[in-house]
């Protein structure tokens, strides 16, 4: 599977197909996020904008080989272990722009909360922001599988459906993506920091799921 992993990043990298949703995460964050804001809104604006760019990514790394070379690889290495490593590389790009992001807003922000709300400890904003990115990048990959083959079969609905479920997956109450970019949003006001450890138990097994389903049509779909 590392070996798989490996030829996807370098297939990713080597393409440049990781370099439009990097630019659409970099202008989403300009748009979003104002030097000096306070630091916990700012990290609650990037999670949120993780969701649809990983969701992006997976498509990127899904698609990146042509349908032949696709399938040889596939013949040599069964093709549910080429799927999961193609979510496993989306989803290890989503955490390196988690990683980074929380760093860039540490740099770039103001005080940690609302200046009307008790201040809060640096290092527990910083953790639960990360921990709020990683809910919206494992909920951005399996929005991902679901959008993309061997679930869909028809490419070009997936860029649409995939940004309808993701805006979904973000503004539905009971969504573990919501959870924690609300909890975010709360600590702001309140200077109470919380860590979204249900959200993210539920985003894990969500995940599982979504990449358990891709993973077994991609078996099926080649028989």
């Amino acid at each position: 599977m590392r070996a798989l992993v490996r030829y996807q990043a370098e297939l990713l990298l080597r393409s440049y197909g990781w370099l439009p949703p990097f630019l659409a995460y970099a202008l989403l964050m300009v748009v979003g996020v104002s030097i000096g804001d306070p630091l916990l809104g700012s990290q609650a604006v990037g999670a949120a904008v993780l969701l649809p760019v990983t969701a992006w990514l997976v498509r990127v790394v899904v698609t990146a080989e042509p349908a032949a070379s696709r399938a040889c690889l596939a013949a040599a290495a069964t093709a549910p272990r080429v799927q999961l490593a193609a979510l496993l590389t989306a989803l290890s790009a989503g955490l390196l722009l988690a990683a980074g992001g929380t760093v860039a807003l540490l740099v770039a922000s103001g005080p940690v909360g609302n200046p009307e709300s008790p201040p809060a400890p640096v290092g527990e904003a910083l953790a639960a922001g990360f921990l709020a990115s990683v809910v919206c990048v494992l909920l951005g990959v399996a929005v991902g599988a679901l959008c993309n083959r061997p679930v869909l079969l028809r490419g070009q609905y997936g860029i649409p459906l995939a940004l309808a479920a993701a805006t979904l997956v973000l503004v539905a109450p009971a969504s573990p993506a919501n959870a924690a970019v609300r909890e975010l949003v709360d600590a702001a006001r309140s200077g109470r920091v919380g860590y979204p450890w249900a959200a993210l138990a539920v985003a894990v097994l969500l995940l599982a799921a979504a990449a358990a389903g891709a993973c077994g049509l991609a078996g099926r779909r080649t028989e």
